[in-house]
C-alpha cells in the first residue's frame, strides 16, 4: 500500500493534505483510486472524498478514469455510491465521449433507492449534468418530476420525500429556462405551496414567484 494511503489510514495526514499533494503531483491519482477498494474505511472514504473534491476543481484530470467512477454506482458501500454520483456529475462537463449517456438509466435508477441520502444526492447533482448536457435536460426533468411518486420505505418517509422535493426544486431552478415542458414543472412545484415543511413551502413560493407564476 502506498505510503500516502497508509498515512491517510493512520490519520497522520488529512484528506485536505492528500488533496493538496495530488494537485502538486497528479500522478498520485491512480493510487487514490486504488484506495477506494481498501478494506479500511478511513482510507476508502477518505479517498472517495478527495476524488469527489478533485472532480469539482480538476475534472479534466479525472476524466480518463470515468469508467471506474461509473462502477461506484454499483458499490456495496453507500458512501462510495454517493461519491460516485457527485464525481460523475462533475465530470459531465468534460464528457466528450458521452460516457454518461450510456449509463443515464443506471444513474437515475438511484432515484428509486430506499435511502434518502442516495436519492437526495442524485437529485441535487442532476442540475450539473443538465447544464453540461443540454440535450438531456427534458429527460432529466422527467426523472425529477417522477420523484413525487416515490414509494415510502423505512428509510424514506413522507418527510424524506419532502426533503427530496426541496432538492428537486433547487435543481429545477438552475435549468428551468431550458426545460421544454415547463407546465409540468410548475405543477410539480405548486403542489408544495401548502407543505407542512416550512422550508419546502418557502422554496415552492420563491420558485413560483421567480418564474412568473404567483
Amino acid at each position: 500500500m502506498s505510503e500516502w494511503l497508509e498515512k491517510l489510514g493512520d490519520k497522520s495526514i488529512t484528506k485536505e493534505d492528500l488533496l493538496r499533494q495530488i494537485k502538486q503531483d497528479f500522478s498520485l491519482v491512480p493510487t487514490v483510486i486504488d484506495g477506494l477498494s481498501s478494506s479500511k474505511a478511513t482510507i476508502r472514504y477518505g479517498c472517495g472524498k478527495v476524488l469527489m473534491d478533485l472532480s469539482g476543481t480538476n475534472p479534466d484530470r479525472l476524466y480518463k478514469y470515468m469508467d471506474t467512477f461509473m462502477r461506484l454506482l454499483r458499490s456495496r458501500h453507500r458512501i462510495l455510491v454517493w461519491n460516485g454520483t457527485a464525481i460523475i456529475a462533475n465530470l459531465a462537463r468534460v464528457d466528450t465521449e458521452r460516457k454518461f449517456d450510456a449509463i443515464f438509466g443506471e444513474y437515475f435508477a438511484l432515484l428509486n433507492d430506499e435511502y434518502l441520502v442516495t436519492v437526495a444526492n442524485t437529485v441535487a447533482n442532476s442540475a450539473k449534468i443538465a447544464l453540461a448536457k443540454p440535450y438531456l435536460i427534458q429527460k432529466i426533468a422527467d426523472e425529477l418530476l417522477a420523484t413525487d411518486k416515490l414509494a415510502t420505505t423505512p428509510h424514506l418517509t413522507e418527510e424524506c420525500k419532502r426533503v427530496i422535493a426541496e432538492k428537486a426544486i433547487d435543481s429545477f431552478s438552475l435549468f428551468f429556462d431550458k426545460i421544454e415542458d415547463k407546465e409540468k414543472v410548475i405543477a410539480f412545484v405548486s403542489q408544495y405551496r401548502n407543505s407542512p415543511r416550512k422550508t419546502l413551502k418557502k422554496k415552492a413560493d420563491e420558485f413560483l414567484s421567480r418564474f412568473g407564476q404567483e
